[in-house]
């Protein structure tokens, strides 16, 4: 009798494209016709309902918007150094797990956070940007910080902040402050553990002032190249910057130049590798009613029948990645051959949200957004799409920065959108409206392409769109192209 072939050997040179990190921003509050409501549960914080706290909130808000934003770097952890040590390293308070990448960063952060407090673990999450409000940055305990704790733990920091201005040669930037808000939040709750995503590339990014035991590596792929380099292994060099001595690695399936470099990286550091196809992965997965039915192999052995509420086979392999980190970071695989409790890993992975990642946000006709802004995660996103909805016909609403690759970034959609309605954000990085045309109208063509500079206005137009197939046909609308296009195009939808 002849061996079935193992499933697992197949992952190993399977190529694998995720979708991009969560990374949408508070944007305005107009409301389409067809609002959908708020959903129950939404993991998303609105404004403060206390008119005194929103007030101090914004204050807080314009104090931080008045510093370099995220786009403007000086490439330096000098600064945000200088600020810990006047703090008494906060940072070094609790153990911390550091996740770095292009795509799937914030998904995997949610996974990770979910599945240690499964485990009565008290954690803190440090992601970016945010979907509505900057206190989404600041997580503890699986929620945002409060408003009131948000403004309590600037206030607090706030003159050591204005010490380090005064002795740099540049004033601390936006994200520098709110890495060092959360570094200081997470030691004064205090935390257990702390899972802390890099806000661009690793070894200069902010955020890499902790030491932690497990790294995890997402996807690379190309984004932000004219800071990072033009090719995969490039790119990989400054991300393998989180990699300390005697840590443990968890690595995403990668292109072969960008691992070569991470695991020479890990050998210099006397690091522990382990890499999904090798040491972990899924092992299957089939759709399911809300998202999908998937296996996992662990470092420990495999967990089977886990429902993961998220679409797409970027985000099973997102969770593989998020369970291999936690039972890393619990000593399985190195110093233990064991599996977690299963009934707390299906329970912890059965809660995970992720808004903005293929998340719906209408029906009648649905409406989808997908914060992908570069074409490794357009592909995601349109193979999610196209597997979990059976949409007769797609509708695309795009709008997109200045500085990303659009051509290929409409060239992964053009096989799925019927139509697209090119549009124009609210931010001052949004690609002009008349220039997105112009590259749609080369992929798509005329007929395909409809102009509508206002978000608002693209959003009827590709609801009306939708809604010709007739009643109870199968016509849909996704809203993708840029963090800040989900972010404002959430809100007008009635979310948040």
């Amino acid at each position: 009798m002849s061996e079935q072939p193992d499933p697992f050997d197949e992952i190993v040179d399977a190529e694998t494209d995720r979708d991009p990190d969560l990374a949408v921003i508070e944007a305005g509050s107009r409301t389409l016709r067809a609002q959908a409501g708020s959903p129950q549960g939404d993991p998303v914080p609105v404004r403060p309902a206390d008119p005194e706290v929103d007030k101090a909130l914004r204050a807080v808000e314009q104090e931080l918007a008045g510093r370099w934003g995220e786009t403007k770097l000086e490439p330096s952890v000098a600064r945000i150094a200088a600020l810990m040590d006047v703090l008494g390293e906060p940072q070094r308070a609790y153990p911390s797990i550091h996740i770095t990448g292009t795509n799937g960063k914030t998904s995997t952060a949610r996974m990770i956070e979910a599945l240690l407090g499964a485990f009565d673990l008290r954690t803190g999450r440090y992601t970016s940007p945010h979907v509505q409000s900057v206190t989404e940055r600041i997580s503890l305990d699986g929620a945002a910080i409060e408003a009131e704790r948000f403004i309590e733990t600037y206030e607090d920091i706030k003159p050591y902040i204005e010490m380090v201005d005064a002795a740099q040669e540049f004033r601390l930037s936006f994200f520098e402050v709110l890495t060092g808000m959360a570094y200081a939040a997470f030691a004064d709750a205090p935390v257990d553990v702390a899972v802390v995503e890099v806000g661009m590339g690793g070894s200069w990014d902010a955020t890499n002032v902790i030491d932690a035991s497990v790294a995890v590596v997402t996807p690379i792929d190309l984004d932000h190249t004219d800071r990072l380099g033009s090719t995969p292994a490039e790119i990989a060099v400054e991300k393998a910057g989180v990699i300390k001595e005697g840590a443990t690695v968890i690595m995403a399936q990668q292109p072969v130049d960008a691992a070569q470099v991470m695991l020479k990286k890990a050998v210099e550091v006397d690091a522990t590798v382990a890499r999904e196809g090798m040491e972990f992965g899924v092992v299957s997965r089939e759709v399911a009613v809300g998202g999908q039915l998937v296996t996992l192999r662990g470092l420990g052995g495999e967990y089977e029948e886990i429902f993961l509420p998220l679409y797409g086979a970027h985000q099973a392999h997102n969770a593989a990645v998020a369970l291999a980190t936690v039972e890393a970071f619990f000593g399985i695989g190195a110093e233990q051959a064991r599996t977690l409790d299963m009934d707390t890993i299906r329970k912890a992975f059965a809660s995970v949200a992720s808004p903005g990642r293929l998340e719906v946000v209408r029906r009648s006709p649905t409406v989808v957004l997908d914060a992908a802004h570069n074409p490794a995660g357009a592909r995601a996103s349109a193979a999610g799409i196209t597997e979990s909805f059976g949409f007769s016909r797609l509708i695309g609403v795009v709008g997109a920065s200045g500085d990303k690759d659009v051509r290929g970034f409409l060239e992964a959609f053009e096989p799925i959108f019927a139509e697209v309605v090119v549009t124009q954000n609210s931010s001052h990085r949004a690609m002009d409206v008349d220039e997105l045309a112009a590259v749609a109208v080369e992929v798509f063509g005329d007929e395909r392409v409809v102009v509508e500079p206002r978000l608002d206005d693209a959003l009827e137009a590709a609801i009306t769109l939708a809604e010709e197939e007739s009643e109870f046909a199968g016509g849909g609308v996704l809203v993708t192209g840029s963090v800040i296009t989900v972010g404002e195009a959430r809100l007008l939808l009635g979310r948040g």
